[in-house]
């Protein structure tokens, strides 16, 4: 069909020039040739949305009507599109063979009479020396000068079409069955750089050659399902969510904080650094068991000056925490740290780390008293409000003893 329109649009263009030619009438070639021209170009672009193409509309009906039995169907499979029954999916990826058709017609046309355009212009001219440059002249000059600058365009946009064709089944295949794909990936394997390739992912996005096609904010990822791109906004706001509600207890604690005395203050700002140290020193011992005995302990001490933090009365009941409990942890865990990365591992380096290892329990147990101890006033206005609330229950006859006498009365 696409031959049979760029056949005719040659054979008209060809009687258009040799008419002007033979009677040296140039005056309406231009708008003659600009005609034929649009012509082609309407029909080549109806031609393309049409023709090879495979989309869902809303009433879920091809917009082509190609055969979708037997072969076809298998090729509709390798194209992303699913069957469910007699329903069709949308398909993921649309064929691009009439565009790269279109777009190969189209490159040669220009090509072809671009070429013609000029050889006659330059006949022209050369015929405009010798002879004195004539109206007629003159006119043919400048409508073959356009007519050589709009099939150079014809040209450069059919090969475009072509190149474009070519990158998106590049990139169709490098994708194969998965659902997204790091554009970083798509720019090493075709060559190209990756903001060229986010670039051009984009416009085939918006022209619709990845039917569910979509990049992230950050345009380094390109989904080409509804599903990853559904899941990736569900990760992204909860991520909002998240980091805005990190973003909000931050912002009451560091209220909190101001509100503390600067002895408070510099009390909970020390206990974070010792924090920050027995994390560092987990991070640097290797072995689940003594791991598990540090996490313990830095769990229990960031609890004891969230605690402070909370309730500052409580200061000076850790002193000797901050005097002398744990500058000695960290200097056990700092030798320990020494002891574990000896290359040999004698009789004496073992024992004193098994030391050290018992020494972390006492710890962590004189730790949880102390963690226990700071919410004693919390326990004792819990079971004082406790005995008030069973009172007032009994009072009203709403305890279980209460029920069986007024069952009784």
């Amino acid at each position: 069909m696409i031959n049979n329109d760029w056949e005719r649009l040659g054979d008209e263009i060809r009687r258009t020039i040799q008419n002007a030619v033979d009677s040296k009438d140039f005056r309406m070639l231009n708008q003659t040739v600009s005609d034929t021209v649009g012509r082609a170009m309407d029909n080549v672009s109806r031609g393309l949305k049409n023709g090879g193409w495979y989309r869902e509309n809303p009433t879920g009906r091809a917009q082509n009507q190609q055969s979708w039995s037997g072969n076809s169907a298998g090729g509709a499979a390798r194209n992303g599109t699913a069957w469910n029954g007699q329903t069709k999916q949308r398909p993921m990826y649309l064929k691009g063979t009439s565009v790269k058709v279109g777009g190969i017609f189209l490159a040669i046309t220009g090509f072809v009479f671009g070429v013609i355009s000029l050889i006659f212009l330059v006949l022209l001219c050369v015929g405009a020396l010798a002879a004195g440059w004539e109206l007629a002249l003159q006119i043919g000059a400048g409508a073959f000068g356009l007519f050589t600058v709009i099939f150079a365009v014809m040209a450069l946009t059919g090969t475009r079409m072509a190149c474009s064709v070519g990158r998106f089944r590049k990139y169709v295949k490098i994708l194969g069955n998965r659902e997204y794909c790091d554009v970083k990936e798509l720019a090493q394997k075709t060559g190209r750089s990756v903001k060229t390739v986010a670039k051009d992912l984009k416009k085939m996005i918006k022209k619709g050659w990845f039917c569910q096609g979509h990049l992230d904010e950050q345009e380094s990822c390109l989904m080409v399902s509804d599903r990853s791109y559904h899941q990736y906004t569900e990760l992204m706001e909860r991520t909002r969510r998240e980091k805005a509600e990190r973003e909000a207890a931050a912002e009451k604690r560091q209220q909190e904080y101001s509100r503390l005395s600067p002895e408070v203050q510099k009390i909970v700002k020390e206990g974070d650094e010792y924090v920050r140290k027995i994390h560092e020193a987990n991070d640097a011992i290797p072995g689940e068991e003594i791991s598990a005995k540090i996490y313990r302990m830095e769990m229990l001490v960031d609890r004891i000056f969230d605690r402070v933090e909370q309730k500052p009365d409580t200061v000076d009941d850790i002193r000797k925490l901050m005097e002398y409990y744990l500058p000695t942890t960290i200097k056990l865990l700092e030798a320990y740290e020494e002891l574990d990365a000896q290359p040999v591992q004698g009789e004496n380096i073992i024992s004193s780390k098994q030391e050290i290892e018992k020494t972390l329990d006492t710890l962590n147990t004189a730790f949880e008293k102390l963690l226990d101890d700071l919410f004693q006033d919390t326990a004792w206005d819990l079971s004082s409000d406790i005995s008030v609330l069973n009172t007032m229950l009994a009072q009203e006859g709403l305890t279980e003893d209460g029920l069986k006498t007024g069952g009784k009365k």
